[in-house]
């Protein structure tokens, strides 16, 4: 009963302001005015506010409010943890073995993959071979020296 009468005595507050700021011939701000005064009353009409003024004194509620939060929390702390780790395990499995046949090089002749389709194993002596190295362009800094005497560095 209480929150009806606060609301209604909101509500013609604002249309008294509302009606003040009309008259200054400010119509648009006067409208706005209006349209948040209604809101109030709209509340207690529609039911909203004696469902709120139930909620707020419900032990029930307020305990169900906490349990909403705490899911809500594990629900952040799990996916930041899934984030940090990078996938659901599932994810994790299926990107390890999706990598696991492409560790040849693509152009790679059948002598090297053997008959099962795999890398063929090095003798334990062996070494790797490295790649050979590109042999370095010489490098060209006359457009670097041109900017630098441009600006008489």
């Amino acid at each position: 009963m209480i929150a009806e009468t606060v609301c209604s005595a909101v509500s013609a507050a604002g249309l008294g302001i509302a009606a003040v700021t009309a008259y200054r011939r400010r119509f648009l701000a006067a409208a706005r005015v209006a349209a948040y005064s209604l809101v109030p009353v709209a509340l207690v009409m529609t039911g909203v506010v004696g469902w709120l003024a139930s909620t707020a004194f419900s032990p029930t509620a307020w305990a169900g409010f906490g349990l909403l939060g705490c899911a809500w929390v594990l629900f952040a702390t799990t996916r930041a943890v899934e984030r940090r780790r990078g996938g659901t395990r599932k994810e994790r499995r299926a990107a390890a073995r999706a990598a696991a046949p492409d560790a040849v090089a693509p152009a790679a002749s059948a002598p090297s993959l053997g008959a099962s389709g795999r890398p063929a194993a090095r003798p334990a002596g062996t070494p790797a071979s490295r790649p050979a190295s590109a042999p370095r362009a010489e490098e060209d800094f006359s457009d670097i020296e041109a900017i630098l005497k441009k600006h008489g560095i």
